[in-house]
């Protein structure tokens, strides 16, 4: 079976930081732009941070620059999101997503383009 299975989000307090991870199962990311992405209640899905196959080309969107970090590992099969100063605003499900045939700002901005792959997403809550 083909997924991908987002662990690491949780509650932090506003400044705080939170590492979440994608592992992938059944298929190898080594061929897959991957991205993460977000989606608050009553908001549009945004996405967050891409990273192209081998890493060399990432994408952040500006309201994360600087504070988060996206990195893959794909001996592990693993993605990764470093997340820092944490805001209220970050509050929201978390979901990693895979897809071929993209560039990291592409499969950050148009994911629907690339027949992406879906996590079942992770719960980020930053609150005091």
């Amino acid at each position: 079976q083909l997924q991908l299975v987002e662990s690491g989000g949780g509650l932090v307090q506003p400044g705080g930081s939170l590492r979440l991870s994608c592992a992938a199962s059944g298929f190898t990311l080594d061929t897959y732009v991957m991205g993460w992405y977000r989606q608050a209640p009553g908001k549009e899905r945004e996405g967050v941070s891409c990273i192209s196959i081998r890493g060399l080309n990432t994408y952040y969107a500006d309201s994360v620059q600087d504070r988060f970090t996206i990195s893959r590992d794909n001996a592990k099969n693993t993605l990764y999101l470093e997340m820092n100063n944490l805001k209220s605003e970050d509050t929201a499900i978390y979901y990693c997503a895979a897809g071929r045939g993209a560039t990291a700002h592409s499969l950050c901005v148009r994911p629907q383009d690339f027949d992406a792959r879906w996590g079942q997403g992770a719960q980020v809550t930053v609150s005091s």
